[in-house]
């Protein structure tokens, strides 16, 4: 399993209207069929900068359906969100193998 990670730093004077946009970018992503589950998180930081911070994770089965994504539906939404939001965004995205999962030990009561 695969782990596309988008971390992005979001200018507040955009922040509402990136709020109610970044779901439906996360909607598109989804349905390029490339991943089976997203998350949406906000870092909890403070940077130097301002703004707030934001990571999605995007879950694949394979490094197949990743580069699928890469290769047929990302130039598309990278561009729509770098015309959208331009200067106001700064991302930078890490892409992770998932190893191993580990889960606490069931109660036994």
């Amino acid at each position: 399993m695969y782990i596309y990670n988008v971390t992005m730093n979001i200018d507040e004077s955009i922040h509402k209207e990136w709020f109610l946009w970044i779901h439906k970018h996360i909607e598109d992503v989804l349905a390029s069929g490339s991943f089976v589950s997203a998350k949406l998180t906000q870092v909890l930081v403070e940077e130097e900068m301002g703004g707030v911070t934001y990571s999605v994770q995007y879950t694949a089965n394979s490094k197949e359906d990743l580069n699928d994504y890469y290769t047929n539906t990302a130039p598309k939404l990278r561009n729509e969100s770098m015309k959208k939001f331009a200067d106001k965004m700064i991302s930078f995205r890490t892409e992770l193998k998932v190893v191993k999962e580990f889960y606490p030990p069931s109660s036994h009561n």
